[in-house]
């Protein structure tokens, strides 16, 4: 076969995700089929007129979204769709009992919601009112699921009326109709330094120009932001003040209050992501608590509840919810009315709050194990947290560490998967400890971690 070119004419956004794209394309299409192996990142670079950095990166993301894998001394290899390792395909969310150890995806622990889900469907199917579940629904059609959504967003200290609150197909699809409801094409968007990685291809597809602020160990810096909101007009500003991915960060009560201040000081939107808000009893009072005019607060129930129940709720400032209700019709129609009553039935009679206490539980036995497993790494993490931020020895690269773990059989994800700045390159890898069932596997994929660490990379590492 011959080499790799990716097909970028008509793509838009950063040069890198529109490598990653024309991989997708080609792999979802067959054209490029499973075990390719691809270009070196120098020699694609130089056929695209792009530089090593620029293909490096973009191998890095497609790693990160599970296209490819990288064996260390051999090059980049497509995983491919239905491609079936020991433990199922390499790009389904299945959980594995045996293969990799899947340390990659951030999903909470499983099967904790199925006997409540097998005793909500028998009583949906023993009741009235199926039809209206399965036809067409406006927003005031079924006001107990309004009155759900305000509940769930009351137990976080956020107060809003139905009619400011509307459903969606989980927080991504939240987060998206959000940045439609607050942006034009062309505006600025501020974000985290590092952050939630699907953000940077939304704003890519919605035309908006994209800067990262700094940010700490307790998250984003408020001199940082001011500054850059002095230097420049931004329209909204992406953040997530409670246990942000990737760096599990959990801003205090004071620095949530100067971050809303500058908000409003020089008018621009917040879109808070609470998505991990809910597995954290003691997180402090939301920004949509200090700047509710300015603030569209997304919180869901997949990272606490169940992935599969994908419900979401998005708190629109006032005036913003037509905006926001037209997005959601845009790109979904409606979110699934059925979904909708399982999750306002389970926030109605107590299961979610018990469910989410069972995960908040799940999360501590795994990162005690992480601790113990990792003592003496440089670690950060939150016991009420799905993954934890791994900060590398000298020598080691993101992506070589990520690689080399992928070599020996466990997943985890590049810190440059995060980075908004193509220049920045953390030398850090996220774990996710909730998407394995078999906590033995946990194990086996934090020893393997805790094994490269001890013993540094070799030289075909260190050129990744």
């Amino acid at each position: 076969m011959a080499i790799w070119h990716p097909r970028l004419a008509g793509r838009h956004g950063p040069k890198y995700l529109q490598i990653v794209e024309a991989l997708a394309d080609d792999v979802a299409s067959g054209a490029l089929p499973a075990g390719t192996r691809l270009p070196p990142h120098r020699a694609l670079a130089h056929a695209l007129g792009v530089s090593p950095h620029t293909a490096s990166r973009a191998y890095a993301e497609a790693v990160a979204r599970a296209l490819i894998r990288g064996e260390v001394g051999r090059g980049s290899f497509v995983r491919g769709p239905g491609r079936r390792a020991a433990g199922g395909s390499a790009g389904d969310l299945r959980r594995p009992d045996d293969g990799p150890v899947d340390l990659a995806r951030n999903l909470p622990c499983v099967g904790l919601a199925e006997t409540a889900l097998a005793d909500t469907l028998r009583a949906l199917g023993a009741g009235a009112g199926l039809a209206a579940l399965t036809d067409s629904q406006s927003a005031a059609d079924i006001r107990h699921h309004a009155e759900a959504a305000v509940a769930w967003l009351g137990r976080a200290g956020v107060s809003a009326g139905g009619d400011a609150v509307v459903a969606t197909t989980g927080a991504q699809h939240g987060i998206l109709c959000a940045l439609m409801a607050a942006t034009q094409p062309g505006d600025l968007l501020l974000t985290e330094a590092l952050c939630y990685a699907p953000v940077r291809a939304m704003a890519a597809r919605l035309a908006l120009r994209l800067k990262p602020v700094e940010i700490d160990d307790e998250g984003l810096c408020p001199d940082a932001l001011e500054a850059v909101c002095r230097g420049h007009r931004a329209a909204a500003l992406y953040v997530a003040p409670t246990l942000h991915t990737p760096t599990t960060a959990t801003m205090g009560p004071a620095r949530r209050a100067r971050i809303a201040a500058i908000a409003a000081r020089y008018g621009v939107t917040l879109i808070e992501d609470d998505v991990f808000g809910p597995l954290k009893p003691d997180r402090p009072a939301p920004l949509a608590t200090l700047a509710p005019e300015r603030c569209f607060y997304v919180t869901s129930t997949s990272k606490c509840l169940a992935p599969g129940l994908r419900v979401g709720f998005v708190r629109a400032p006032a005036g913003q919810a037509g905006a926001l209700r037209h997005a959601v019709g845009l790109t979904s129609w409606m979110t699934p009315p059925l979904m909708v009553e399982i999750v306002a039935r389970w926030i109605a009679d107590g299961t979610a709050e018990r469910l989410t206490e069972a995960q908040r539980r799940h999360a501590a036995r795994r990162q005690a194990l992480a601790g113990r497993l990792l003592e003496g790494a440089e670690r950060r993490a939150d016991p009420h947290g799905l993954h934890l931020w791994l900060g590398l020895p000298q020598g080691w690269s993101a992506e070589g560490f990520a690689a080399e773990a992928d070599r020996r059989g466990v997943r985890l994800v590049a810190g440059t998967a995060f980075a908004v700045d193509a220049a920045a390159r953390p030398a850090a890898v996220r774990l996710c400890l909730s998407h394995e069932a078999d906590e033995a596997r946990v194990r086996r994929g934090l020893e393997t971690v805790r094994a490269m660490l001890r013993e540094g990379p070799d030289a075909a590492a260190l050129v990744l």
